[in-house]
């Protein structure tokens, strides 16, 4: 009875299983064939409505996502893009993130995209950015406010101020950061540049200078810029969740700042940003403080990456390492004040070729995501309102056909005249590390200015040897994936003290 009875059972389970099979098939199968039937009726009406750039839709649902992600997280991120520009053209339609997208490998059409930000095209970011960086950050707001905030951002950082609020404090950061390493100490270098980078803009922005609120300050941004890019879960465990309670922290310390601006009724700092913001503009203050954590984002991710780079690409290049260590020795030769001068800064002409060449060949701005805000006509396609529109910046600065030798770190081809022209990061087609438009970087001076005092006191204080092998990665940002580990050893002849 109990064989006949567990026969019996083992039957039905084995009809029922089939069935369930059956059933599934018969699912699979619907959903497969309903799926093609949209994707073709899709297809139709998109034909209908518009001509996009020739392409493909790959994988129902999922298009090309797989691919894009695998080519964004190589250490060659145009590789996706150059296979599609190889069998369709340099500007081309794919399937992304479940829907159209316009992939430009094309220097014109790109600037036509920076160039008309606000009236055909709209920055477009995930949720958990957006939150994080709040609804009145520079970064993600439009139309009016976003030309107010950009005008307010470019007049706290315009070269008067550099010269005359900045070039100082940079100074002070570095040798505080720079000079305390023990010789033949290793380090991540990621870290310290990190470490400077924070310390630079929190010391610039909100005028804080103490070693522990800089350090409790870097704790908080580096929770913060985890989460940038994260599942939008709020809930305890998930990195959003964290980015949100270092994002509200950060805002409380902003207000404090604020409030005792307020109370004592002067000047916060000297040359805080946030002083001169609340002395010279009329914002409330939840727009002050998003103002704020937008730049101390911005600032900080594009200041770390290169300062890290250009170390990097230097130490496999020895020849270009001796030429700009010749030019700042040069300088402090020259040099009887303590701290650089202005016309030190503009002194470093091979030092401007270096960082024009790190930000071509490992600038952060791989790319940039915008959507259309109406069908747009461009040469003989249209692209439909709600359309992702990407101009794939790297794409430009890694062609052969643009730069000859693309792949290879050359800051002596900035003083070729052929490259004159392409150089002018303000207004070049085919050279966009700061994009351009009305989103162009209010902050791609002082970067520049930071950078250069920053390779200055690193390489007049310390020599170097790499002790394991890197390499580049540029997903979720541009990063060395081993943090560059080297060991330093003390220049005594020209310690900096």
């Amino acid at each position: 009875m109990c064989f006949s009875l567990n026969f019996c059972f083992t039957q039905k389970m084995r009809e029922n299983i089939s069935e369930s099979w059956l059933v599934m098939i018969i699912v699979i199968w619907a959903t497969a064939i309903f799926a093609k039937l949209i994707q073709f009726k899709l297809r139709k009406e998109d034909e209908g409505k518009c001509r996009l750039p020739p392409g493909r839709r790959g994988w129902p649902l999922i298009g090309d996502s797989i691919n894009w992600y695998n080519a964004v997280a190589s250490s060659h991120p145009p590789q996706f893009v150059e296979e599609m520009v190889q069998r369709y053209g340099k500007i081309f339609s794919c399937s992304i993130f479940g829907k159209w997208a316009v992939v430009s490998a094309d220097p014109s059409f790109n600037r036509f995209v920076m160039q008309n930000e606000g009236r055909l095209f709209m920055s477009s970011y995930p949720k958990s950015f957006r939150d994080l960086v709040g609804k009145n950050g520079v970064i993600t707001v439009q139309g009016e406010q976003q030309r107010k905030l950009h005008g307010i951002a470019c007049n706290m950082m315009r070269l008067e101020k550099l010269k005359f609020h900045f070039l100082n404090d940079i100074q002070k950061v570095m040798l505080q950061t720079l000079s305390n390493f023990d010789n033949n100490q290793v380090i991540l270098l990621q870290d310290v540049c990190r470490k400077v980078a924070i310390h630079l803009m929190v010391n610039q922005l909100l005028g804080v200078s103490s070693e522990s609120q800089v350090n409790e300050m870097a704790q908080l941004f580096s929770d913060f810029v985890d989460g940038c890019l994260s599942v939008p879960i709020n809930i305890q465990g998930f990195a959003y969740h964290t980015a949100m309670k270092a994002r509200e922290s950060i805002i409380s310390k902003i207000n404090k700042i604020i409030e005792a601006h307020r109370q004592n009724g002067a000047p916060i700092v000297d040359n805080g940003v946030l002083g001169r913001l609340l002395e010279e503009e009329s914002l409330p203050d939840d727009a002050v403080a998003d103002f704020i954590i937008n730049l101390l984002f911005a600032g900080n991710e594009t200041t770390t990456k290169t300062m890290l780079f250009a170390v990097y690409f230097l130490t496999q290049c020895p020849k270009a390492m001796k030429q700009l260590l010749d030019e700042h020795d040069s300088l402090r030769s020259n040099s009887g004040e303590e701290l650089l001068t202005w016309q030190d800064y503009k002194a470093m002409t091979f030092t401007q070729c270096v960082i024009d060449e790190t930000l071509r060949l490992g600038g952060i701005a791989i790319w940039l995501m915008r959507e259309a805000k109406e069908d747009i006509q461009y040469q003989d396609f249209v692209i439909p309102k709600g359309c992702f529109v990407v101009p794939f910046l790297s794409a430009v600065h890694l062609d052969e056909n643009v730069y000859s030798g693309a792949l290879n770190f050359n800051p002596w081809r900035w003083m070729e005249p052929g490259n004159e022209e392409k150089r002018n990061w303000r207004t070049s087609p085919f050279y966009a590390p700061f994009g351009g438009g009305a989103r162009f970087c209010p902050g791609a001076e002082l970067a520049r200015l930071q950078i250069a005092l920053f390779l200055h006191y690193f390489v007049t204080a310390y020599r170097w040897t790499q002790i394991k092998e890197d390499r580049m990665s540029f997903f979720p940002s541009a990063r060395l994936v081993n943090g560059f580990e080297i060991q330093l050893t003390r220049r005594y002849d020209n310690e900096t003290n």
